[in-house]
């Protein structure tokens, strides 16, 4: 984060309480990953038992394997360091898990099956 928007905050009596992950679209597309990263670390639960690996939501019954390529995953791994918090790290794949939730959740009710034509 620059040192003058720390510089800034102070003048006005405020505080820098956390960064917004750089993502394209402007101030609405950082406003919508804000978002998505929030959704994310609500849903995340602790392990359980006397060795609690990392934090998971609960509702996700599978973890299948998903093709990307090298951009893809070295996005999802900024993403993920951006949405890490002290005591909760996020990780790529739990980032790409809620990223592909949402926005199939923003596909709608009307849309429960895609149709092509080949």
């Amino acid at each position: 984060m620059a040192k003058n928007v720390n510089r800034i905050a102070e003048l006005l009596g405020a505080e820098v309480v956390a960064e917004v992950p750089e993502t394209a679209g402007g101030a609405f597309g950082a406003a919508r990953l804000g978002k998505i990263i929030g959704a994310l670390q609500a849903r995340l639960r602790p392990g359980q038992g006397k060795r609690p690996g990392r934090p998971s939501d609960p509702s996700w019954e599978r973890a299948p394997k998903v093709p990307m390529s090298m951009e893809t995953e070295r996005t999802l791994a900024r993403l993920a360091e951006q949405a890490s918090q002290t005591g909760r790290r996020v990780s790529p794949m739990q980032m790409a898990a809620q990223l592909l939730e949402e926005a199939l959740a923003g596909l709608g009710a009307g849309n429960d099956t895609a149709r092509t034509s080949h």
